[in-house]
């Protein structure tokens, strides 16, 4: 951060008064800057003993299978977060069930939630920033084409937890890999 998105005046990075790590501070207006984690909230979507999977059209990864998920936007709670995905993503109408993991990703500043969902109906179809959707029982998971850490971390869950008949709510911390330029 070069300028103050209040005042378009140069800040500096220092430590606040009563805080302990630096900020972007407004050299003119004083205004404190807070850059924060992002939330990247979706949906797991069940059909029967099968999960939606989306083929991403975009960057990173493209061409990887993922969750429907993005990055919530401001104005919406965290549910209507991973419904608005998934209808962008999929174009799938889902019933929204529990909040089943929770990985914070600190080196890349990230929370990642999913909620279990299941699909309403098979009237889905690719979003602008899907190449295609596919329906796949556990045994035709690509796992080597998943397209983020999180995503297969949570998809092991799942059907760990279905194998054992009990779904509970998963929690992790994902450190950065070896090699990784950490940020």
């Amino acid at each position: 951060m070069n300028y103050c998105s209040a005042c378009g005046a140069p800040v500096t990075l220092q430590i606040p008064t009563g805080d302990s790590l630096p900020r972007h501070v407004c050299d003119a207006c004083g205004a404190i800057h807070y850059r924060n984690p992002r939330l990247v909230v979706g949906a797991l979507p069940e059909w029967e003993d099968r999960v939606l999977l989306c083929r991403r059209a975009i960057e990173p990864r493209h061409g990887k299978w993922t969750l429907p998920a993005g990055f919530m936007e401001n104005g919406e709670t965290v549910a209507e977060a991973a419904l608005r995905e998934t209808l962008e993503e999929a174009c799938a109408r889902i019933d929204l069930g529990e909040m089943y993991s929770l990985i914070s990703v600190p080196y890349i500043h990230q929370v990642h939630v999913i909620y279990r969902a299941r699909l309403l109906d098979l009237d889905f179809a690719p979003g602008a920033e899907t190449l295609e959707l596919r329906l796949f029982k556990e045994n035709e998971i690509p796992w080597d084409e998943i397209a983020f850490r999180t995503i297969g971390i949570t998809l092991k869950h799942y059907f760990a937890d279905r194998r054992a008949g009990n779904y509970s709510f998963h929690t992790e911390d994902l450190m950065a890999p070896p090699n990784h330029p950490v940020r």
